[in-house]
């Protein structure tokens, strides 16, 4: 009898557990389906390069891709990608035999970039931009030998909020990282259909899948100083001020150009009165946000 009451409530955190785990499932491919639908990302017919590092971000994107795949009323096909840059201690054998297991078509392209970046960066200098840009021009070539139209990459919710913050406070730009662009040589589509989703979901759909996640600090570069920085004050916010975060990023869609500084993206130069009421317009002198409020008074009695 003990033995069966001891397995009960081991029986019902199983349950909750699994049932947890289905609805993250269920958000991201929610999200990510929502993502796609919102900027038209992926269209019948599309041969889409995943890009695959190792990371949690990129296990995710594939395996939330794949399930779609199944469900969606169009027809894509997906292609696995990974770049091995010849890091130090990569695990090369780690991707091969995962995506083996999933039975998805997939390309390891092997340049050593590392030697190339280390030759030409000095000690203790950051390796990431160069790094990023000849990793760039690899990715673009291999999507035209593979027939991929469009690539597909990790990028969640958080990194494009901490773009956005790290264009503004060290860039003088309000810029964030858009979530369907042309490549910058003209020929590919980029797309990020973790757009909407926050890295905490990532993260922890990571532990349910138990993928096999590849360091990202093989190459011994640190980690942007900046973009650390940021993250910290977002998550700072978040945990500080509930809902300030979503706010942001949902204000990152709802741009007013009208009501900002810049005179390429609105006409303020030719700017001009036609004496039309604007129901919906603003007016020009807003009330102060401190203003007393209005209270009703008891009127003096004459002495």
């Amino acid at each position: 009898m003990s033995e069966v009451m001891e397995q009960q409530p081991v029986d019902k955190q199983a349950e909750k557990q699994a049932y947890e785990n289905n609805k993250l499932h269920k958000r991201l491919c929610r999200l990510v389906g929502q993502a796609i639908g919102d900027f038209n990302m992926i269209e019948d017919g599309d041969k889409i390069m995943v890009c695959l590092s190792g990371g949690k971000d990129s296990y995710a994107l594939l395996d939330i891709l794949m399930t779609l795949r199944e469900r969606a009323p169009i027809k894509f096909e997906l292609v696995a990608v990974n770049l091995d840059q010849k890091q130090p201690n990569f695990p090369a054998e780690v991707l091969p035999a995962y995506l083996d297991k999933l039975g998805v078509a997939y390309h390891i392209e092997n340049q050593d970039t590392y030697s190339i970046v280390k030759r030409l960066i000095p000690e203790g200098k950051t390796t990431c931009s160069l790094c990023s840009r000849l990793r760039r021009g690899i990715l673009y070539r291999v999507a035209d030998e593979l027939g991929c139209n469009k690539i597909a990459l990790g990028h969640h919710r958080d990194d494009i909020l901490e773009t956005f913050f790290l264009n503004m406070f060290f860039g003088a730009k309000i810029k964030g990282m858009p979530a369907k662009l042309v490549s910058d040589d003209g020929k590919h589509m980029v797309i990020r259909p973790l757009a909407y989703v926050k890295e905490a979901d990532t993260e922890r759909y990571a532990e349910v899948k138990g993928f096999p996640i590849i360091p990202c600090d093989l190459c011994g570069s640190q980690e942007n100083l900046q973009r650390k920085q940021i993250k910290a004050m977002l998550r700072d916010w978040e945990k500080k001020h509930p809902g300030r975060v979503e706010n942001i990023f949902s204000a990152m869609s709802t741009v007013v150009p009208s009501h900002l500084m810049d005179r390429d993206a609105f006409g303020f130069v030719d700017l001009k009165t036609d004496g039309v009421a604007n129901p919906d317009g603003d007016i020009a002198f807003d009330e102060e946000p401190c203003s007393t409020p209005a209270i009703n008074t008891i009127p003096l009695q004459p002495l």
